[in-house]
């Protein structure tokens, strides 16, 4: 199997089980929560797009988000995707640490403001990156 048919299967497989916890949560109930999960990599595209453009966020914070968008972008990571649970989770992570670091610099009301989601998922992206305000 090449390289190019193991990342497609383990990207299908990650989609497959997102959409899966999806469904479990709108069947539970709790649809608020599903259609903010359903949204929230959407949502964080344009949170990420949005602190780009801000002029308030200071350059070195933008090179770095740039760097993340540009490694998150790129057919292989540090560990290939279609390695089972590790392979989703070192780009989380990354997302999380970068987040973390984003907000220490510019604050969690900068977050809030350029957020396109639901307050349920920013209070997720928020405690992601370390926030104590929800």
């Amino acid at each position: 199997m090449g390289a190019w048919t193991a990342a497609l299967i383990g990207l299908g497989v990650a989609l497959a089980l997102y959409a899966a916890l999806i469904a479990v949560l709108a069947l539970a109930g709790r649809r608020g929560e599903a259609r903010a999960l359903a949204s929230a990599i959407p949502d964080c595209v344009v949170l990420l797009r949005r602190l780009l453009r801000d002029p308030r966020l200071p350059r070195r914070r933008k090179v770095v988000l740039f760097g993340l968008i540009a490694y998150l972008a790129m057919p292989f990571d540090l560990v290939p995707d279609f390695v089972p649970v590790v392979g989703l989770l070192d780009d989380a992570l990354l997302v999380a640490v970068v987040l973390r670091w984003l907000l220490r610099g510019a604050g969690p009301a900068l977050v809030r403001e350029h957020w396109p989601g639901s307050e349920i998922g920013l209070g997720v992206v928020l405690r992601l990156a370390g926030s104590r305000s929800p």
